[in-house]
């Protein structure tokens, strides 16, 4: 049976400022309900799976497990990458976690939780075709019918078509779909990239992948065994965590950094590519997302409060404002609580310029939005000054904050809805709605939310210093103390 890994990588760069460093494009909702990590797992629902295995970045962990939950879907668990080393250790680590935990020896789907797929039936049977070729030791990876001469993806040449032999299995059909893959090739030019879409012997490279977990370990120890044992390392020193499988930062530090491509399916012998045209975009750009969204007469998308008057083939997005154009065409204009981006819809690669230089400025826009979520809710960074900061925070039903103090900052509290229980010192009380309490600075402080309804609270801090890296922990059900 297919075991799916849902790698939820990525540094939020590329489309800014919607996605963050600590809140990366997987966890938007670009299009209908779900956010892309959401609807990763809701196309699994017509193949027969179990469990996905989610591997996120450890700072990642409380979202996704979050939007895991609300989404109503399941796990097997959560790895959490102490760093990014790259998609070869990753799908080491879950092809180690998979041959401890299952006593036979699954076929593992590997997803990108940052794929869009237009075409669910079609992804569908391009999977349950692979099976095939999985069972029987092939390692498949599955090529995207091009549809454009795209010069940002990496392309998979076919060779001969694959005719395996697999007993009693009838692949008569499969087999003329799938083909033997003759090389990898990098990100091309734009006349090499309408050759290779005019010959029809090349496909876009999706990251997308179906093997055994035995027969992948036996790859990389083949051509990769330092990244192999590191990773073997790792895992073994790794601690359990609430539902997640923490693995140690110390030894996976250590893990050498590369992709799967070029680790494994470049060097084996037992490569093959299924051809998939289900509508497929891996949203790398804004003007790639402009490409999937729908768009209204005028060929803008508009999402949110939007005003446009004669102007077209626009991206608009407002989060919190209104977005008035008049006679504007082919930008992207992105509007958030804390920053706004005016783009032309040809340069959207240099977007990742914008963070670079957020970073160089030593600023936060690149890490966090205004509104930050929390394994314990949320809060909204409203107004700051020198030496002053309000913030509207949400306690979720049954939730409760680390016990902590803070060095250098004070603390007032005003409850607006729900109803807090507040300790501070030595002392335990319930803040009501309209009710008020102050921690004095130095002061070893929590706040719990006992009831069955949000608990919204508006917070004022005052100090010499505010940065979220004053809060020193003495004990935290999330472990983060």
């Amino acid at each position: 049976m297919i075991l799916p890994i849902v790698m939820a990588g990525g540094t939020g760069s590329r489309l800014w400022p919607l996605s963050r460093e600590y809140y990366p494009k997987q966890f938007l909702t670009v299009e209908g309900n779900l956010s892309m990590l959401q609807q990763t797992f809701a196309r699994l629902d017509g193949i027969e799976h179990k469990d996905p295995l989610l591997i996120c970045n450890e700072d990642h962990r409380f979202i996704a497990a979050e939007q895991v939950r609300v989404g109503g879907f399941e796990t097997s668990g959560i790895i959490l990458e102490p760093v990014g080393r790259n998609t070869a250790p990753a799908i080491a680590l879950a092809a180690l976690q998979v041959a401890q935990q299952e006593d036979e020896d699954p076929i593992l789907l590997v997803l990108a939780a940052d794929h869009m797929i237009e075409d669910t039936d079609a992804f569908q049977r391009s999977v349950n075709q692979a099976i095939h070729y999985a069972e029987v030791g092939h390692l498949v990876t599955f090529g995207i019918v091009p549809t454009a001469p795209e010069t940002g993806y990496g392309y998979i040449k076919r060779g001969t078509s694959s005719d395996i032999q697999c007993g009693n299995i009838d692949l008569s059909v499969a087999c003329s779909t799938a083909f033997h893959v003759d090389s990898f090739v990098e990100k091309p030019d734009l006349e090499t990239a309408k050759t290779y879409l005019n010959s029809g012997d090349y496909y876009w490279n999706s990251g997308m992948f179906m093997f055994k977990a035995s027969q992948y370990i036996a790859e990389l120890r083949k051509h990769r065994p330092d990244i192999l044992m590191a990773c073997e390392k790792a895992l073994a020193d790794a601690e359990p965590d609430m539902d997640f499988i923490r693995v140690s930062r110390k030894l996976f530090e250590l893990c050498p950094d590369d992709s799967i491509d070029y680790a494994v399916m470049e060097k084996t012998e037992h490569a093959t590519v299924v051809p998939m045209d289900a509508g497929w975009n891996d949203v790398g750009s804004w003007s790639a997302l402009w490409e999937v969204s729908e768009k209204n007469s005028d060929n803008n998308v508009i999402k949110g409060d939007i005003i446009a008057v004669n102007s077209t083939d626009n991206y608009l997005h407002a989060d919190n404002k209104l977005i008035a154009t008049v006679g504007i065409d082919n930008l992207i204009v992105v509007e958030t609580k804390d920053a706004i981006l005016v783009a032309n819809k040809d340069q959207v690669q240099d977007v990742k310029a914008v963070v670079n230089k957020l970073k160089s400025l030593d600023r936060s826009e690149h890490k966090l939005h205004r509104e930050v979520y929390r394994p314990w809710g949320k809060y909204d960074l409203i107004d700051f000054g020198q030496r002053d900061r309000v913030k509207r925070i949400t306690v979720k039903p049954g939730e409760k904050l680390s016990i902590q103090k803070h060095h250098h900052r004070a603390e007032h509290w005003i409850v607006v809805a729900g109803t807090a229980r507040v300790t501070n010192g030595d002392q335990v009380s319930l803040i009501t709605e309209d009710q008020s309490t102050y921690i004095p600075l130095g002061t070893i402080h929590a706040l719990e939310n006992p009831g069955k309804i949000p608990l919204e609270m508006i917070e004022v801090q005052t100090g010499s210093y505010l940065g979220e890296d004053d809060i020193v922990r003495f004990e935290d059900r999330y472990g983060r103390s």
